[in-house]
């Protein structure tokens, strides 16, 4: 799933997914998460995304549970960012197999 940045973020409300621009740029990103794992009782939820067409610069950071949802805020080091979550007990919500991609427009 292909999602394009726009000032507001973007909202995945079926599959428990949102995007958040903190910054005027959209760079920094805060990204939350109500999804399957959430709603499966996982006690703790990881991102794991990487940067661009290739996932470069892949990380994986434990997310912080909040009033909101599980959420992580991260610096995107190219204009799309590739990610899915996984809890303590090693499941992952990879959106089907399809992960989700968040691309910055070319008017940022």
């Amino acid at each position: 799933m292909s999602l394009q940045a726009s000032f507001g973020g973007w909202t995945d409300s079926y599959r428990g997914v949102q995007v958040t621009p903190l910054s005027q740029d959209g760079r920094e990103v805060t990204i939350t998460y109500n999804g399957l794992l959430q709603n499966s009782g996982a006690q703790e939820v990881y991102l794991h995304h990487g940067f661009g067409d290739s996932w470069h610069g892949t990380g994986e950071f434990r997310m912080e549970k909040t009033p909101q949802g599980w959420q992580k805020t991260i610096v995107m080091q190219d204009n799309q960012v590739v990610f899915c979550f996984k809890d303590n007990a090693q499941n992952w919500d990879n959106n089907d197999g399809h992960n989700w991609l968040y691309r910055l427009s070319s008017g940022f």
